[in-house]
């Protein structure tokens, strides 16, 4: 019994130890950028945030083209794929729960998660760039091609995966018994995936597409590939534009000066902050419909 104690007892201190190493490491991350960015946090204040001006040139640095451009290609994202990861995760968890198509689609899934994002990015540009522009001139706005729509759609490829995988392992955890019930009182498919599958499992759901979201809103590689990289504020979704995350990987190594390296350290900072308050806010709506689920 006292080695069993014992044993508990240095189980949880190794838990202790571990969730407070995270603490301090993740509070390590936010005072590293706090001190590196302090040239620029000082210098430009609350304009920094609200600024629409990128001009390394003539020292002026506003980071709002940039978190527009960052929330405009990541929701815009997590629209497009979550109709398409909720349709799979339901078509592998109640029609084809087994056998060689449920394996298939599921093996697809898991290696559309493991392609990298440079491969993608790619794809973008040589395939789904010109078919956009032709789109573009169908339409009659200006064909860049590249832009923000551009980078949204491969951006929403990339995150399906995280949205169909949780949502279906959710939806399968609803009780078979209920699903049961439903139908013996004469509910159709359609019925009992509406009515009883969603609604219980909505909170899992919508962890999924948080999960999606906080991968499409760091995304670099990919982005930056196909976004047009304009420090300009867009003015529409077919219009050339940045992310947070694209201008530092295309602008830190040409930053020589003190104050611009500071000032992409801040943005850094930005997203640093905003991906918490975004996984902040979104936990809080899964506790608060949990609850009175």
């Amino acid at each position: 019994m006292r080695k069993l104690l014992n044993g508990d007892k240095t189980y949880r201190g190794i838990l202790y130890a571990s969730a407070f190493f995270l603490i301090i490491l993740l509070f390590g991350f936010f005072i590293t950028f706090i001190f590196e960015s302090s040239e620029s946090l000082s210098k430009f204040g609350f304009g920094f945030l609200t600024g629409k001006q990128w001009d390394p040139v003539d020292g002026q640095f506003g980071a709002l083209p940039f978190l527009i451009g960052t929330l405009i290609t990541s929701f815009l994202a997590l629209l497009i794929s979550f109709p398409v990861s909720l349709m799979i995760a339901v078509f592998l968890s109640e029609y084809f729960y087994k056998g060689f198509f449920h394996n298939v689609i599921k093996t697809s899934v898991e290696l559309l998660a493991g392609i990298p994002s440079i491969v993608f990015g790619f794809w973008g540009l040589f395939v789904l760039v010109p078919i956009i522009r032709d789109f573009q001139v169908a339409i009659g706005v200006e064909a860049y091609g590249v832009g923000i729509f551009s980078s949204a759609i491969v951006l929403s490829i990339m995150i399906i995966p995280y949205t169909a995988s949780i949502s279906r392992e959710v939806i399968t955890m609803v009780p078979s018994d209920v699903k049961e019930a439903a139908y013996s009182l004469g509910a159709t498919k359609y019925e009992v995936i509406r009515k009883i599958i969603l609604p219980y499992s909505g909170s899992g759901i919508f962890a999924g597409a948080l999960l999606a979201l906080g991968r499409a809103l760091g995304e670099t590689m990919a982005v930056t590939m196909i976004i047009g990289n304009s420090n300009i504020m867009p003015t529409s979704i077919f219009s050339p534009g940045n992310t947070m995350a694209s201008v530092i990987a295309n602008e830190f190594t040409e930053a020589t000066d003190s104050t611009y390296l500071s000032a992409l350290v801040e943005i850094g900072l930005l997203l640093f902050i905003v991906t918490a308050l975004i996984n902040l806010i979104g936990k809080y709506i899964i506790k608060k419909t949990t609850r009175f689920s």
